[in-house]
């Protein structure tokens, strides 16, 4: 996430602070109001301007609590806990009132997602009904109820002023001791060589320990000048304001049609009509007026032809209305549509708060709260590691990039949220060099992380383009084939989207096992399925450490966190370690095969003896493959007999071809992404950032086999683990579920139920096409205790958007718990 920033020469300061944030906006203010109430006092903040001047004066100020994932949820219902709040413990007024939110669905899709949606908030005890067009139209009397199938009412949301609400933020943050400047422009900033930032003014050179930067737009910029890296690009944001109307009411509540891709809430009497249209209008920062404070861009309203037209027919009187005022302003936006909180990997005590998408009043307040308790905690308090900003590559700053998925990100917020959506923008950047192969047996492509990967296999001739659904998407048919295929016969993978990094040097083994809980000094050649936790012994990364020689060790990870997990390994190398971290990704491509077959495939390519005796379970050897020298793992994440083949990039090709043309004697089939899932779900093998998280210890996730207890020196997180192992039962575990039903199909985020009461919710499910039904894993909690009684002795459901599947739980895989077929 850096580029090798120098140090500059330590100017002397005007001014000096423990904590120095730029921005005034909302993600400024909420930082600076937690960290003043939670005992920081030496904190300032500079605003270039006035406050909230920049985007949060023009935002809309939507309160909405419930969203689609419970980690969202978990920050975003924070937002009407505080702000209505606010103004009892400031004195300042913040126009926030509970009108309610009103979401309409146009289709039995957006219903169905409407529903799955109103059971998250079931979590959170926060109400949110389910109810029929006619009882939507009482809510919202010029409501054209015939074009909706229904609606969802959560009374607990509604609107607030963003102005004033900012400015109560800013004014507790004051009353609790920050130093708040207006009109202070930060012109330059830079790091000295004791790790302090200095900021340049016009009113003088102002020093701190700690850095945040939440300046909206302009964090990228400023960023940028300490060599890091911050993937936001700016869009234009449209609403217009209508002239007076009778109905408008002020207990009117705000009024969300997603398929009409707008959102219509009551301002003084008037509508204010905003969107997110379907492709929005990427904006380079060149393009900005630079010496304006409060930034409006011209009408467009071609661009706003739909949205509007849309809400006329949502809400007819519209039509009859005058126009009082039509807005555009800058939103900035990031490559995945999630905001970015975090230090800055590889510049200690550097802290970001930006790219809210739109969305900073409703994200504000809980993303201040968990940015503040990770300062003064010195690591994170919650799940955040969605929101990390150390979860980009360094090629997402690429402007070009972020142009193009920027048009198309803003208007996923209204979009149907598919599960397996695949982005159409911004694509084939990032091409293994079997690409061609694939594309050649029919590959549908799905992106990750900039990655073209197989996603699944169409049949000869027929369409790969992806038809989404919540109960068959298009690839079922042929995804089922492939899982067919890899418990039968084998399958072929590419996995070289993994990440792989060498840690190296004198002291890589003693480094490496103080931040691994297993024990990675192991004989060369021995694989080590392994996690690096955090001080309250919840899980950061989840690896496979490869030993390849006394001093050096090749760590494997997923695509999507392998920037983080790089920045969690090098942010802990110290002075002390002589130990250095290379990249190797692109310098490997890897071909996984796996199946019962597997080893007859590869006895043909190879003359290595690959006996159980000669080439065991979780051990690594070099052989040769045709011409080709590569590393084969013995492992699998399907559950079977396999290698992971990591293959020099330039010889990936050679390797594949022979590989393939000897496994159509044995019913080798190309498998994708969708089939990994399946298959890695019915042996119930975890995934991180969906089965664990930093808020799960290894414990609670079932993988206490995976640590060693004993080993020399300990690790991170081994005093909070053997607490957590000497307190008694554990109160909260993973365990795997069966429906009974074979139609639903699970996902995520569907909530579980024992004894009808909720404990839990599913973190990855699937339809299982080995076992006939879905299948998933999820947290319960309990507090006497996830024993092995309360699992075989208690009434277990799922809910899927508010219906209730009986199923079957168990602490062990429902396919070959044992693992006996992977060892075999």
């Amino acid at each position: 996430m850096i580029t090798n920033p120098p140090f500059r020469p330590r100017e002397t300061p005007t001014r000096h602070h423990e904590i120095l944030i730029v921005g005034g906006g909302i993600a400024g203010a909420s930082v600076a109001f937690h960290l003043a109430r939670n005992g920081k006092k030496d904190v300032a903040l500079l605003e270039r301007n006035s406050l909230t001047s920049g985007t949060t004066w023009h935002a809309a100020g939507l309160i909405m609590q419930t969203r689609g994932t419970h980690a969202l949820t978990e920050i975003a219902k924070y937002n009407a806990e505080l702000y209505s709040a606010l103004e009892a413990e400031t004195g300042q007024a913040t126009g926030f009132k509970r009108n309610g939110t009103l979401g309409v669905a146009r289709t039995k899709e957006r219903l169905y997602e409407t529903a799955r949606n109103a059971s998250i908030a079931k979590s959170f005890g926060l109400e949110a009904n389910m109810i029929s067009p006619s009882e939507a139209k009482k809510l919202y009397p010029t409501l054209n109820a015939s074009i909706i199938e229904g609606a969802v009412f959560i009374p607990g949301d509604g609107q607030t002023n963003p102005v004033d609400t900012c400015m109560a933020l800013a004014l507790g943050a004051k009353k609790n001791g920050v130093k708040i400047f207006e009109n202070a422009e930060v012109t330059d900033l830079w790091r000295t060589a004791d790790g302090h930032y200095q900021v340049r003014t016009n009113e003088g050179v102002v020093e701190a320990e700690i850095l945040v930067l939440a300046c909206g737009l302009w964090t990228r910029e400023l960023a940028s000048k300490l060599g890091a890296r911050i993937p936001i690009y700016a869009a234009e944001h449209f609403y217009v304001v209508t002239e007076a109307m009778d109905f408008v009411t002020p207990t009117l509540p705000v009024l969300r049609d997603t398929d009409g891709h707008v959102y219509l809430k009551e301002d003084t009497g008037k509508l204010l009509v905003g969107a997110f249209e379907p492709w929005g209008k990427p904006l380079p920062m060149g393009k900005l007026p630079k010496e304006t404070a409060y930034i409006e861009l011209p009408e467009d309203w071609d661009h706003f032809e739909l949205p509007m037209t849309k809400a006329i027919e949502i809400v007819p009187d519209l039509a009859n209305c005058g126009i009082a005022k039509f807005f555009n302003g800058p939103e900035s936006f990031t490559p995945d549509l999630l905001f970015m909180i975090g230090e800055v990997p590889g510049l200690k005590n550097l802290f970001v708060s930006t790219g809210y998408n739109s969305e900073g009043i409703e994200y504000g307040a809980g993303a201040g709260r968990a940015l503040a308790e990770w300062i003064i905690g010195g690591e994170p308090q919650m799940d955040i590691s969605f929101v990390d900003v150390a979860r980009f590559h360094p090629f997402q700053i690429n402007k070009r990039y972020l142009h193009d998925r920027t048009a198309e990100v803003l208007g996923l917020h209204y979009k149907m949220h598919w599960p397996a959506y695949q982005p159409e923008t911004s694509r084939g950047v990032r091409k293994s060099a079997l690409h061609d192969r694939w594309a050649r047996l029919g590959a549908s492509f799905g992106e990750g992380m900039g990655w073209e990967r197989p996603m699944w296999f169409a049949g000869e001739g027929e369409s790969t383009k992806n038809v989404y659904s919540y109960d068959e998407p298009s690839w079922f048919k042929y995804t089922s084939q492939e899982c067919k295929a890899a418990r039968n016969n084998a399958i072929l993978l590419d996995q070289s989207s993994f990440g792989k990094h060498l840690v190296q040097g004198r002291d890589a083994c003693r480094f490496l096992q103080w931040l691994c809980a297993g024990n990675v000094d192991v004989p060369v050649g021995k694989l080590v399925y392994t996690h690096m936790l955090n001080g309250k012994g919840g899980i950061e990364t989840d690896i496979t450490v490869n030993r390849l020689s006394q001093t050096e060790f090749l760590i494997i990870s997923s695509a999507t966190v392998h920037p983080r997990d790089k920045a969690w390994i090098t942010k802990h190398i110290t002075d002390e370690w002589n130990v250095t971290v290379t990249d190797l990704t692109s310098g490997y491509a890897v071909l996984s095969l796996q199946g019962p077959r597997s080893r007859e495939i590869l006895s043909q390519v190879t003359d290595t003896d690959l006996a159980n005796s000669a080439f065991p379970f979780a051990t690594s050897q070099e052989i040769d493959i045709g011409y080709a020298r590569v590393i084969a793992n013995r492992l699998t994440y399907v559950g079977e007999l396999g290698w992971e083949l990591h293959i020099p990039t330039e010889m990936a090709q050679h390797v594949f071809d022979v590989v393939w043309e000897a496994g159509q004697a044995y019913g080798l089939k190309a498998a994708g992404y969708h089939a990994l899932e399946h298959l890695r779900s019915e042996r119930a093998y975890r995934e991180y950032q969906l089965d664990l998280t930093p808020v799960d210890t290894l414990l609670e996730a079932g993988l206490g086999f995976t640590v060693d207890w004993n080993k020399e020196g300990g690790f991170i997180g081994k005093e909070a683990l053997t607490s957590q192992k000497n307190a008694g039962p554990l109160k909260k575990r993973l365990v795997s579920f069966k429906l009974r039903d074979p139609k639903p199909v699970l996902f995520h985020e569907e909530l579980i139920r024992c004894d009808g009461r909720i404990v839990g919710y599913i973190s990855s499910g699937v339809k299982s096409f080995t076992i006939g039904t879905s299948i998933g894993m999820g947290y319960v909690n309990h507090p006497a205790g996830v024993t092995k009684d309360l699992i075989e002795n208690s009434r277990w459901e799922i809910e899927i958007a508010g219906k209730l599947y009986e199923c079957d739980a168990s602490l062990r895989a429902f396919f070959d718990p044992n693992g006996d077929r992977a060892k075999q």
